[in-house]
Order: structure tokens, then C-alpha cells, then sequence
């Protein structure tokens, strides 16, 4: 297995080919870059660094924060008093359901257009969006593989997804490590693990 600095170095090399290297069908020009949960500080410090260095090599750079989205959707939809007046009466698995719902419901504001609108600024062939602070959607809130489901076909612009979790060789990625969540497999980007 490659070390974090490793895996680094060969998403960036990829990302500066041209075209990018990351993607593995067009209609999904993602990737994964999957780290150990406790380098949550450490991945945010590598994740400016590598957006200077593609910036350098005149690529268009957009570091778009899930948790920033999250609380926007919030915001926008019935706001955190709605929630948190939902989850004293009817507990923390309701509260967690209808953020699901504002992410997920076309009649809210599903996770997916917040991000294809971040990224509908940039260029396909010189922009690169990194998708970080994925760990807001713990422990239940949004699936990161319905995230990447729901983009396929939405955007041409290469995105790579900061994944804090584990890569279990033989069933897949298991989210911030959560000893309950299964492990998902059904990730068709590559991943960088």
C-alpha cells in the first residue's frame, strides 16, 4: 500500500497530464484520494499545497468544502433551528433523515447541484475541482458513492473526492472508519488508496 505522500504525488501527476489521467469513464471524471480519518489536518494542509502547485502549472483550481454545502443546504431548506427542534422531539435518527432529505430531494437542495454549480466555472480542459471535508456527512447524513452516482453525466470538469476512511481490500472503502457502516465496493472512479 502507498503511503498518503505516495498517493499525493501520483493523483498529482495525474491530474497535470493532458488530459487528466483520473478518470475512468468520461460521463465520470472523478476520482478518490482516500485517507486514514486521524490525518483529517494534515490532508486539508496537502490539499492547498497541491491546489498552489496545479495553480502553478496553470490549472484552474476550485476547493469545494461538502461541509460548506451541507450547512448551506441547511440554510437554505428550514434552517438549524427547524432541525434542532426536530431532533428534541423526535430524536438524533430524525434530524440526520431530513438533512438526507434536503440533500437528496430535488425539491430541496440535493448535495449534487450545489457541487456541479462550484464547479460549472471552471473549464473541463484546465479545471480541477478537489472535493474535501467530507467528514460533515458522518456519521449517516449522505452516502460519498450517491455523490458520485448522482454527478455522472453533470460535469466534465475532473474532480477528485478527499475520502477519510479505510480501503478494505476485498469489499471497498468504509467510511470515517465506522465500525457499523459496511464497507462499499461499488465505486467505478479510481482511487488513489
Amino acid at each position: 500500500m502507498l503511503s498518503l505522500h505516495e498517493r499525493l504525488q501520483l493523483l498529482e501527476s495525474d491530474l497535470l497530464t493532458d488530459p487528466p489521467r483520473i478518470g475512468v469513464f468520461r460521463e465520470l471524471p472523478f476520482a478518490i484520494l482516500r485517507y486514514d480519518p486521524p490525518d483529517e489536518w494534515r490532508i486539508r494542509r496537502e490539499v492547498r499545497l497541491l491546489q498552489g502547485r496545479l495553480e502553478a502549472a496553470r490549472r484552474e483550481v476550485r476547493v469545494i468544502s461538502l461541509a460548506q454545502c451541507l450547512w448551506e443546504a441547511i440554510d437554505a431548506c428550514e434552517g438549524m433551528q427547524a432541525l434542532v427542534e426536530l431532533e428534541q422531539s423526535r430524536g438524533f435518527a430524525a434530524a440526520q433523515a431530513q438533512v438526507t432529505k434536503y440533500l437528496s430531494d430535488p425539491d430541496w437542495r440535493p448535495l449534487r447541484d450545489l457541487v456541479v454549480a462550484r464547479l460549472a466555472a471552471l473549464d473541463p480542459r484546465r479545471g480541477v475541482g478537489l472535493l474535501v471535508r467530507a467528514a460533515a456527512m458522518a456519521p449517516a447524513i449522505y452516502p460519498m458513492s450517491r455523490l458520485l452516482d448522482e454527478m455522472q453525466g453533470h460535469t466534465e470538469v475532473p474532480a477528485v473526492l478527499f475520502y477519510p476512511g479505510s480501503l478494505e481490500a476485498t469489499t471497498g472503502l468504509r467510511f470515517m472508519d465506522l465500525p457499523e457502516r459496511e464497507p462499499m465496493g461499488n465505486y467505478r472512479v479510481k482511487i488513489y488508496g
